[in-house]
């Protein structure tokens, strides 16, 4: 999905990223003691409960040891070692990156996090441990971040050249002619050749299931008997699948901006999240409207709205500027990228306003700007590989059409519920029509029976992950308690409500978790 259900890493703070976006990344890289083949495992570093494998052939891995290496500002980086595939773990194996920010006071264990996408870099996420958690839990635990498969500094996927990125997310998303429609599907075809010609050993072994056993995996290596963890947009999917698969393992799980495990991606989630941020570009505009800087010469919704949709179309006819110094072409897709980048989180409406009274006078370096912030491209034309890794990891994670009309029907129908960003959310899956691989898993209620409870934190008016998937996910969780909060953006903890922080914080630290449906009030 183009504009998928993630954290994006700096999505929660746009407005100073805009500024100076830099991602840290460990710069040592630790070893692993992994016991070879046939050899004695390695005795556990911890309670032994903690490093009881599920088999007797991945005993290896749950007894292999973390040599842990300083590298920067406090932190320490290590690697796990893997099976590249759980069906033969006696066979090839790949390393998993982590990085450490010790405990600063009385230690309790390790919270692992995960800042969604799928493709997100949970390393660069934990660098940011001082935004992303609360002085009381950075005291009581290890923060870990780690790169799940495919992303990043483990085992990345790659597909295209940072040119041919380029061109793929600034094809037409909104085609409306059958050329287009043409443009479109080749484009997404080139992707998927491109990923089956560098990455075709990974990509059948990418998908989510996978990463939550390497979550396993790491929990026995750090020496946790539960696993504490704090997952974010589709890291709550992440999060889901390891408490359904290790349900005894888990301590407490913070899922936060929820997605739904039951729902197909097309047109179901697709359409959902199109929605939602038809709702989020409301509020902006109410809250716009209050704003002395606000671009809208009419203070109505309806012709604010208007508005946005005559910048789209201009857009697509004729590129708006691009103060760069590259030679992209600020089209509708780059612009309606832009718009939705600044949706993720309320604290870059300001931005958002700046942006768009610029491109409507005819200037979209901005919105340009914050649509690379979304996607991780670099000043000099780099990509990370999280676009890659994104649409790799949903398309072996969920059942695709497998025909370009069904995508085109979906889009009408989405566009027609959604007139800014139905068209375009939806076709951003169309290279899983043309994937190499087959989907490893179905869509399917994830239900986690026997684990402890698990909160499941919901935010009303949240663009990318709906709050109705909040609400599906608590109940089918057999022990899901739903948290909500009255709030605009992606994501609630951590964002400014000392509710939701407080009952988070409550529960990760003593595992007792707020009162089901407890609903945090706005932030005025």
């Amino acid at each position: 999905m183009r504009c998928s259900g993630g954290n994006r890493t700096g999505a929660a703070l746009l407005a100073a990223a805009l500024l100076a976006s830099a991602g840290s990344a460990c710069s040592a890289k630790g070893e692993v003691r992994l016991p070879a083949d046939g050899a004695s495992p390695v005795p556990p570093a911890a309670d032994g409960a903690a490093t009881q494998a599920p088999s007797a052939a991945l005993a290896p891995y749950y007894t292999q040891k973390i040599a842990w290496t300083a590298c920067k500002d406090g932190f320490e980086c290590g690697k796990v070692s893997v099976p590249l595939d759980y069906a033969a773990p006696e066979g090839e194996r790949i390393e998993i990156s982590l990085v450490r920010l010790p405990a600063t006071g009385e230690r309790i264990g390790s919270i692992v996090l995960n800042p969604g996408g799928p493709g997100g870099s949970g390393i660069e996420y934990a660098r940011a441990a001082k935004t992303v958690l609360s002085p009381d839990v950075l005291a009581r635990f290890d923060t870990v971040g780690f790169d799940p498969r495919g992303v990043g500094q483990s085992a990345p996927v790659r597909c295209l050249s940072g040119a041919q990125l380029d061109k793929f997310i600034g094809l037409d998303g909104t085609p409306d002619s059958p050329a287009e429609v043409d443009a479109l599907a080749a484009g997404a075809e080139e992707f998927a050749q491109g990923c089956e010609a560098k990455s075709a050993k990974l990509l059948p072994h990418v998908g989510t299931v996978n990463a939550a056993r390497d979550m396993d995996v790491m929990r026995a290596a750090l020496g946790d008997q539960g696993l504490t963890y704090l997952g974010k947009s589709y890291g709550t999917y992440l999060g889901a699948v390891y408490a359904d698969l290790f349900p005894t393992k888990v301590r407490a799980l913070v899922l936060d901006g929820a997605l739904d495990p039951a729902l197909a991606p097309v047109p179901a989630i697709n359409s959902a999240q199109a929605r939602g941020f038809e709702v989020a570009l409301r509020s902006f505009i109410t809250d716009c409207f209050k704003q002395t800087s606000c671009p809208f010469p009419v203070k109505t919704t309806d012709a604010a709205l208007d508005r946005i949709s005559a910048l789209l179309k201009t857009a697509d006819q004729h590129p708006l500027r691009n103060g760069t110094g590259d030679s992209r072409k600020i089209d509708e897709s780059w612009t309606t990228l832009g718009i939705v980048t600044a949706l993720y989180d309320r604290r870059s409406w300001p931005v958002l306003r700046m942006a768009l009274d610029q491109a409507f006078q005819g200037d979209g370096t901005t919105l340009l700007r914050l649509g690379d912030i979304l996607v991780d491209r670099k000043k000099d034309g780099t990509y990370s590989n999280q676009t890659e890794a994104n649409m790799a990891i949903n398309c072996v994670d969920h059942p695709y059409p497998t025909s370009t009309s069904a995508y085109e029907e979906a889009a009408e129908t989405a566009q027609r519920e959604s007139p800014r960003f139905g068209s375009y959310v939806m076709w951003g899956s169309l290279p899983c029509e043309y994937w190499p691989v087959k989907p490893t898993t179905t869509d399917q209620a994830l239900k986690a029976p026997g684990a402890p409870p698990i909160l499941v934190v919901g935010t009303e008016r949240d663009p990318a992950t709906p709050y109705e998937w909040a609400k599906a996910l608590a109940s089918q969780l057999s022990s899901g308690v739903l948290l909500s909060f009255d709030g605009d953006g992606h994501t609630a903890y951590r964002t400014g409500s000392n509710c939701i922080d407080e009952a988070v914080d409550r529960y990760l630290i003593t595992r007792t978790p707020p009162k089901p449906n407890t609903l945090c009030p706005k932030v005025t």
